[in-house]
């Protein structure tokens, strides 16, 4: 009997509360106006501020406190240990962008990311009005990026700037790496170590 009357109790209470539930969200409206133009602008403006290189100046940079940053990568990708300089010449691994809020380049992701936009500006570049142009200015980055990572050495393949051990450890503006910091001082070092980790492509 006692185990009947808890079962009714806890009956009771939980029809209780859903009745309360479903009055509580029938009474009260969820005021909402999504602005999906401004999240677009938004979005796309990110990468904007994830750059890596010389950038551009104008309405194509829109975000102000960027500044040029690496455009030593891929100058240092064939010295050897102490300095011997490896049978080829230096090559230009400038632009891309940066990785998760640091200052590591990994190719993977951002052709992902690239694929995607690129995806999404295919199936509705015509309803992207003003976002058109810098969605296509976006991929572009990338794209001339990846085509140097190809093209900079025949028969290899660089996959990326920096080392993901160092560079999770220092979040610093990728444009103050010239400064003689320790931590910019192991960037360098580390940066043109990942650059010799290139993969031959057969």
């Amino acid at each position: 009997m006692v185990v009947a009357m808890a079962m009714r109790s806890r009956g009771a209470l939980l029809s209780l509360l859903i009745f309360l539930s479903v009055f509580v969200l029938n009474t009260v409206q969820v005021q909402g106006n999504p602005n999906y133009r401004d999240a677009l602008a938004k979005s796309i403006l990110f990468f904007q501020g994830q750059r890596s290189g010389r950038l551009p100046s104008g309405a194509t940079q829109q975000i102000t406190w960027r500044s040029n940053s690496g455009l030593s990568d891929g100058l240092q990708a064939h010295f050897g240990g102490k300095g011997v300089m490896l049978p080829h010449p230096p090559v230009d691994l400038t632009g891309g962008y940066h990785d998760a809020g640091d200052n590591v380049k990994f190719n993977f992701p951002m052709a992902f990311t690239t694929t995607m936009l690129s995806w999404g500006t295919l199936e509705y570049g015509k309803r992207m009005g003003p976002q058109l142009s810098d969605s296509r200015a976006a991929i572009r980055w990338a794209t001339d990026y990846l085509l140097k990572c190809a093209r900079a050495t025949p028969g290899r393949l660089y996959v990326g700037v920096g080392d993901p051990n160092v560079d999770h450890k220092c979040w610093e503006r990728p444009e103050t790496w010239t400064r003689s910091e320790p931590c910019t001082r192991s960037h360098k070092a580390i940066r043109a170590r990942m650059l010799l980790e290139r993969r031959p492509l057969h």
